[in-house]
């Protein structure tokens, strides 16, 4: 064993030693620092990587949250997307419970802390919430929260929104370092957040470019207008993420407009609501030829009036069609509480309503000339007819009646008679057809002579045989419409005794019309009218008669059977 050394000599051998402890500990720690460095270093690259992963928005937003949170180990996170008036239009909160949600009156909306950063879209980390001269406290039922990191998002050189982090595990302090490597995902984020905006534009493009190609299609291959206008609704409602699509039309009346079609939940209640055009966000965007967007209820919106008791969210208003050119309105609502509509969206549905409305007109311009053509055909048929068939008739009557002239047997000069006859009434007959084939067509009104012979038609099944008609003088224009309506119940009821009553082989109607009246004569061939009968129906006609200051007779006809005779003035008060 060595002599142990003195004490002076003893401290000088010692110093070097704690020197060297010293700066050994000191190494340790900026090792120490160096790894964890690398591992936020490669920590933050593995989640710039995974939030560049996919192109879904909603996923990007979620997985940069999740993200930061991770990276300065926060218990709470949030991202406040930023709209065009300066408020917060979406919050996405990450780290609260079911319950806790619940239990939040509202979300944050932009003012306090969060409106200061949307003020000055600069990072800003604060001790405590509460003691910064800006905050105005939590919406009730919202959990307390001290410590705060706000980092802005930019996406080129606009802001986005701000991602928000809040409780720093075991109770510290966000630091330079928590907020430089936050920085530094934001950036990258802003990136992501481009890319999926764009991929989401780019797809709701080609949304936009094969609903359009469809509704055309649909269009001008003779699809029902209806079947089209709900094509338009379902397409709109799918590509705008809306939970309903309504298409209100002009009212039949001229007052305003009233839905027609709707498609998604409330669609059943909402159809048939009118919507008023006058001060309101609908006349605006109707008149303008513009979208509108209404953010939700909860955000202090504007409730349109067609749409309440439905509980919706953001609603959407675009015209169908140009500025004053408009023929109707698109309406989009999405769920309560979900996000606005971006001006994006707004100006991709304005362009699908748009195109849906020339669509429109292209298929009724098609409609209207294959109606013209049809009407033209029409004229071509009853101007041969009256040319061609008409004029050979005549020339065959004629012919008849010389050869009546020169028989000397009674019973064959009769029977060329009553051909003769026969072919006068089939004259008739092709000129009221020729009449209606030049004023068929009409929407606004059914003419009266094509109503008659629709009914002595309908007739032919009951009677068995197919009554003579004769129509004569300007039905169609002299008689009124109140007259009109008795004209018809009259031949329907005449027509009806007839097929009951007469077990006649033949019926002959004729309709005349002068300057003063109307005449309705109806004749047959049957058993008559019994003496003691029940006569019900004919006393119909003739209070039907007394009620328009005519007269109504019925008794035997000339050669047997029964004539009916009713006649009305040109009047409907009589």
């Amino acid at each position: 064993m060595g002599e142990e050394l003195p004490g002076p000599e003893r401290a000088r051998v010692l110093l070097p030693r704690l020197h060297l402890d010293d700066l050994l500990s000191e190494l340790q720690s900026r090792i120490d620092t160096a790894l964890l460095t690398r591992d936020r270093v490669h920590s933050l690259l593995d989640a710039v990587v995974t939030i560049g992963s996919g192109l879904d928005l909603e996923a990007v937003l979620r997985r940069l949250v999740q993200a930061a949170m991770d990276l300065v180990d926060a218990r709470y996170g949030a991202l406040g997307v930023i709209g065009p008036d300066g408020g917060l239009t979406r919050f996405l909160p990450l780290g609260l419970g079911e319950e806790e949600i619940a239990r939040i009156e509202h979300w944050p909306r932009g003012r306090g802390i969060l409106g200061l950063l949307i003020k000055d879209p600069r990072p800003l980390r604060l001790r405590r919430i509460e003691d910064h001269p800006e905050s105005l406290g939590f919406p009730k039922g919202h959990p307390p929260m001290r410590g705060f990191l706000g980092v802005p998002i930019r996406v080129r050189d606009a802001v986005f929104g701000n991602l928000y982090l809040t409780e720093k595990a075991g109770g510290g302090e966000f630091d330079e370092d928590d907020e430089a490597i936050v920085v530094a995902l934001s950036t990258a984020a802003g990136v992501a957040i481009e890319n999926a905006r764009l991929y989401e534009e780019t797809r709701r493009r080609e949304l936009l470019l094969d609903a359009s190609d469809e509704v055309t299609t649909r269009l001008l291959t003779g699809t029902e207008a209806d079947d089209v206008l709900a094509l338009i609704a379902r397409r709109a409602r799918r590509m705008s993420g809306s939970v309903l699509a309504a298409l209100a039309i002009p009212h039949p009346d001229g007052d305003g407009l009233v839905v027609d079609t709707a498609d998604g939940e409330g669609a059943e209640r909402v159809r048939g609501r009118a919507v008023e055009l006058d001060d309101s966000p609908a006349g605006r965007a109707y008149r303008e030829g513009g979208p509108v967007s209404l953010p939700g209820a909860a955000e202090g919106g504007c409730t349109l009036p067609f749409l309440e008791g439905l509980e919706l969210g953001p609603v959407l208003l675009a015209p169908l069609g140009g500025k004053d050119a408009a023929r109707g309105l698109l309406v989009l609502a999405r769920a309560d509480g979900e996000e606005a509509y971006a001006s994006t969206t707004g100006h991709l549905l304005s362009a699908f309503a748009g195109h849906a409305a020339v669509a429109l007109e292209l298929a009724e311009a098609r409609v209207d000339a294959e109606r013209l053509s049809v009407l033209e055909d029409r004229d071509r048929i009853a101007k041969d007819l009256h040319d061609v068939i008409i004029q050979r008739l005549f020339a065959v009557a004629m012919s008849l009646m010389s050869t009546v002239r020169r028989t000397n047997d009674p019973a064959q000069a009769q029977r060329v008679q009553r051909a003769v006859d026969d072919l006068d009434d089939t004259i008739r007959q092709i000129r009221s057809t020729i009449f209606a084939l030049q004023h068929a067509g009409g929407e606004d009104r059914r003419w009266l002579r094509t109503q008659i012979l629709e009914i002595a038609n309908a007739a032919g099944e009951s009677l068995g045989f197919t009554p003579g008609l004769r129509l004569e003088g300007p039905i169609d224009s002299r008689v009124p419409d109140g007259v009109a309506e008795h004209v018809l119940a009259v031949l329907q009821e005449a027509l009806s005794n007839i097929a009951r009553h007469a077990g006649a082989s033949r019926a002959d109607i004729r309709v005349r019309v002068d300057e003063d009246a109307v005449e309705v004569d109806v004749g047959d061939d049957g058993c008559g009218v019994p003496e003691g009968g029940r006569r019900g129906g004919l006393r119909n006609l003739k209070d039907r008669a007394q009620a328009l200051g005519g007269a109504f007779a019925v008794g035997p006809g000339t050669g047997g059977g029964t004539r009916l005779l009713w006649t009305a003035p040109l009047s409907e008060e009589g």
